[in-house]
Parts: C-alpha cells; sequence; structure tokens
C-alpha cells in the first residue's frame, strides 16, 4: 500500500502532483492546513508498504519516521527544511536540500528530469522564490504573461493552506490536489478550474482586507503586522507576508494573527536581500520552525509579544 503525506500548500500539493503524474498510483493522502506538518503519525502502514513524504520536516516526525522503518515500512523524503539528524537506515531514501533558493518542488523536479517542470514553477512562486521560478521556467521559455500566470496560480494554491484548521480554507488539500491532478498542464487548470477561480476571488478580497491593517511598529530593519481574531486573516496571513517582502526586500516581516485559543500564529520572512535568520529567530520559541528564508511559530502566548518583537528587530535591525 501507498501512503503521499504532503504539506497542504502549494509547494507541497505541486511537489506531489509532479511525482504522481510521472509515477501514478493509488495512494492514501494524508496532509492538512499548512502548519500541519506532523503527518506521519497518522500513517498505520504495514510490512513493505511505502510511505512518500513531501514538504515537512523530518525532525518534526522523527518518533513516527522511526516507528515505521522499524515495522519495515519504506519511506522516501522529498523537503527543504531542516531535517535534523536523518536516520541511519536501508528502508530510508532522503532527497532533502535546504539551500534557500530551493523549495520540495524543486527538488522533485530535479528527481524527474524536469519531466513536468511547469509544476514546478508553479510552486517556487508560491513559496516565494520568484528568482528560483524564472531561472527554472527559462528553459520553457514562456511569455511574460504564461509567467504571471504561473506565478498567480502559485500564490492562489499557497493562499489556500492557511487557516487554524480545514474549515478555514476555501478547499480541504487533499480535496484541491484531487482535482488538480485532472490537469497536467498548469495552464488548463487556469482557464478551466473552477476551484481556480474561487482561490483567484477570495485571495483579492482577502488580500485588500489584510492591506488596510496598518504595521503596529516599523523599522529600517523590519515591520511588525498584527491581523484580528477572523478566517479571512487566518487564510491571508502567509501569502500577505509574502507580498510584503516583495514590495520591501530590504526589509523583514512578521505577521502575526490572534488565534481563538489566545495565541498569535506568526509567520516571518527574511529580506529578500538577505534570505536568513527566520529560522533561528523563531526556533527561539516554542513550537517555532522553519527554513532561513521563511519561518512561524504556531502558537506564541500573548504574554510573550513584547519579547517576540525584541528578537525580531534585534535579528533584523536594517
Amino acid at each position: 500500500m501507498e501512503y503521499d503525506a504532503f504539506n497542504g500548500d502549494a509547494d507541497g500539493i505541486c511537489a506531489l502532483h509532479q511525482l504522481r503524474l510521472a509515477e501514478p498510483v493509488h495512494s492514501t493522502l494524508v496532509t492538512g492546513v499548512k502548519r500541519d506538518i506532523a503527518l506521519l503519525k497518522r500513517i498505520t502502514a504495514q510490512p513493505g508498504d511505502r510511505v512518500t513524504a513531501l514538504d515537512i520536516a523530518v525532525e518534526k516526525n522523527r518518533p513516527a519516521l522511526d516507528a515505521l522503518l522499524a515495522a519495515g515500512v519504506r519511506v522516501r523524503w522529498f523537503d527543504h527544511h531542516q531535517p535534523g539528524e536523518l536516520p541511519a537506515h536501508p528502508l530510508f531514501e532522503a532527497h532533502i536540500d535546504t539551500a534557500a533558493e530551493v523549495c520540495t518542488s524543486l527538488l522533485v523536479d530535479r528527481y524527474l528530469g524536469g519531466r513536468h517542470r511547469p509544476w514546478a514553477v508553479v510552486a517556487a512562486f508560491g513559496d516565494n522564490l520568484p528568482e528560483a521560478a524564472r531561472r527554472a521556467a527559462e528553459p520553457l521559455q514562456l511569455s511574460q504573461t504564461q509567467l504571471d500566470a504561473l506565478r498567480e496560480l502559485g500564490e492562489c494554491l499557497n493562499y489556500n493552506a492557511y487557516g487554524e484548521t480545514v474549515a478555514d480554507l476555501h478547499f480541504p488539500p487533499d480535496e484541491l490536489y484531487r482535482r488538480l491532478h485532472a490537469y497536467a498542464d498548469p495552464f488548463d487548470f487556469i482557464r478551466e478550474a473552477p476551484e481556480f477561480t474561487a482561490l483567484r476571488a477570495g485571495y483579492a478580497a482577502d488580500m485588500a482586507a489584510a492591506q488596510a491593517v496598518r504595521p503596529v511598529e516599523a523599522r529600517a530593519g523590519g515591520a511588525v503586522v498584527i491581523l484580528p481574531d477572523a478566517a479571512w486573516a487566518r487564510r491571508v496571513s502567509g501569502v500577505y507576508a509574502n507580498a510584503l517582502a516583495q514590495a520591501h526586500p530590504q526589509r523583514a516581516h512578521a505577521l502575526l494573527t490572534r488565534s481563538p485559543q489566545g495565541h498569535y500564529v506568526v509567520s516571518v520572512r527574511a529580506p529578500l536581500a538577505n534570505r536568513s535568520g527566520a529560522d533561528t529567530l523563531c526556533s527561539r520559541f516554542p513550537t517555532g520552525g522553519g527554513r532561513q528564508a521563511a519561518a512561524g511559530i504556531n502558537a506564541l502566548p500573548e504574554s510573550r509579544l513584547d519579547e517576540f518583537i525584541a528578537a525580531f528587530f534585534a535579528t533584523y535591525p536594517g
């Protein structure tokens, strides 16, 4: 039996889509909202089964991974997050690269020799790696209009993954993957899929609401924005952080969204001009982690808000 465990954002969905276009199988899908990455604990597999994990950190799944390997389950892993110590096991196959300009879909593209490259370009745009997306697209000889369409698709797919729970999203990520997987060509999905039309409209409305919120503090090195406890704010948090990073490439950004549970969900983007420090900053707080360029904290207590803001500006003084 096959299991596919994947992040519910643009990178996770497009990574799996490329892989299953090239290697079609009937698999059990395991996914969730973007920050729901401890996915392997949901899998009960038997000896001889295979698990493919995409765009989730090894470190956050290590106990479940060790249990699967001990049970005789083969595990293949594609990811670009800091993995911690990797298991040395004959049933474990790792394709991991933590370079700042790499995302999981680009790793799958590398693994497949570029067989479904347009989807890797979509994912790189969605993962806020526009230069990497353009470099990957060069052999495709796309027009600027086509590149813009792939960028918008990536941003919309990524936007759909953010929320406290799946109920906040326009589409559950497994359902969105299934609908998207019917399209080998992303331009067909853009032209024909009602899901894209719905995501485009939702993205525009939520971004307009976010842009009306002023930063609580802005300095030369960075800006901190706090969004309210609302479904639209939870949906837009990640893509709005990416948009701010694109608009102010010399500046870092922290986007905090109030949770119904009484804490803040934090998204941090390092300056595009210096993609570093976000993972170290967020890892200083419980439930924090991520990549050098983009990281987050799943549950920052309100009592530690001032501490976080001070640490943010100490990391990015400008």
